[in-house]
């Protein structure tokens, strides 16, 4: 098969819509079950490279949930703690320490569920029981794998009524090395961005804290290779082997940086035993667990907590986590990895930063202002790379 045809492209009034090879040669893919749209192969696409080059340059197994053409998370097959499972909802899945590929999109899925409500998942290894059991209960649109296994199969399919998007990826495919789109009805050409995100783009360390452990080189390496498939300008937070906050197509550079640490907090936050020890209210749902979460850490806490509403919510109600709380126990965290895919103009951005645990940072360099990003650094002990690659992505 050289073509697919689309029911519409972006919006439904984009007609006709399909996926083709230029060059009359068979799709990379092969869809299994559904009938993915123009948006659902334009995420399938970047989540498959971006999990294919995090497995060929950590070793590790990998998975990413992606909405709107950005990754909501990517992360590796690293098991999770306790309060981890129980943070991303998790805790009851029978088997996950034993499937590495679980454990991957378990921490994909559960680092930004907001965002990740309704996404595309890629795999970089076979789709295993397991995987597609937690697959099975979230609200997504479809996946992309290089294979699945029966059982595997046999549940997703059975997801959304039996429309869910189920799409296999040739692992073998190689794309030509010129890429072509068009806007405007003028089109673009370019070479492909086949730079490899590896620890030798770490070496040149131009703090005086040299010192970068290899689990936290992994971390700098997931955060680079997920700036490769986000939309610029952004930053991305890492640790423990995920990404812990993408902040994705702003204009400035310091607000990608607020929007990252903003979700990183977040994702610290919710390990909190105060999170953890909620009690809902019967028949509370998932989703609905997670918006309550959302409003429980924010300003608008009564919104779900208040004497009017608490019981809806609750079947205990919880005592306030106060702003003075969680100011005191983010100021614990610390060994946070931070990717910017520009250089940092200013050095608020580590002032940030340094606010929500980073400890170690890799961004291209280049800026007249780099004296001053770097002491800012040296003051809080960072250690900073500079690689010397723009990871721009549009």
């Amino acid at each position: 098969m050289n073509e697919f045809s689309l029911k519409y492209g972006c919006n439904p009034n984009q007609k006709p819509a399909r996926i083709f090879m230029a060059d009359g040669g068979a799709l990379p893919v092969e869809i299994l079950n559904g009938r993915p749209g123009y948006i659902n192969f334009l995420d399938a696409f970047n989540s498959w490279q971006l999990v294919k080059e995090i497995k060929e340059n950590t070793g590790l197994t990998a998975a990413t949930s992606f909405k709107h053409v950005s990754p909501t998370s990517a992360a590796v097959g690293k098991k999770l703690s306790e309060q981890l499972k129980k943070s991303c909802f998790v805790d009851d899945i029978e088997g996950l320490d034993d499937s590495p590929l679980a454990c991957a999109y378990a921490r994909a899925r559960g680092t930004d569920r907001m965002s990740s409500f309704g996404d595309w998942i890629a795999l970089s290894d076979e789709c295993d029981e397991t995987t597609a059991k937690i697959i099975a209960r979230e609200v997504s649109d479809g996946i992309i794998a290089p294979a699945y296994s029966q059982k595997a199969l046999e549940i997703l399919k059975a997801k959304r009524k039996g429309a869910y998007n189920i799409v296999k990826i040739d692992k073998d495919y190689v794309p030509a090395e010129i890429e072509r789109k068009q806007v405007f009805g003028v089109t673009f050409e370019q070479g492909r961005n086949n730079f490899r995100i590896d620890e030798e783009l770490l070496k040149n360390i131009v703090t005086q804290n040299k010192d970068l452990p290899h689990d936290k080189a992994i971390d700098l390496i997931i955060s680079l290779i997920t700036l490769k498939y986000t939309q610029s300008n952004s930053v991305c937070f890492a640790a423990d082997g995920q990404a812990i906050g993408v902040g994705a197509g702003q204009q400035s550079r310091i607000h990608c940086t607020r929007l990252a640490a903003q979700k990183a907090d977040l994702w610290h936050l919710r390990q909190h035993e105060k999170v953890l020890s909620l009690q809902f209210a019967e028949g509370v749902g998932r989703p609905e667990k997670n918006n309550i979460i959302d409003l429980y850490l924010s300003d608008d806490a009564d919104d779900v907590i208040g004497d009017d509403v608490w019981r809806n919510n609750f079947a205990v109600r919880p005592e306030p986590f106060t702003r003075e709380e969680k100011v005191a126990y983010l100021k614990t965290i610390s060994g946070v990895s931070l990717g910017s895919d520009a250089f940092f103009p200013f050095s608020d951005n580590i002032e940030r930063a340094y606010k929500s645990g980073v400890s170690y940072v890799a961004e291209p360099g280049g800026s007249v202002r780099d004296d001053l990003v770097i002491e800012a650094a040296d003051k809080h002990g960072m250690v900073m790379c500079f690689t010397g690659m723009r990871l721009f992505h549009h």
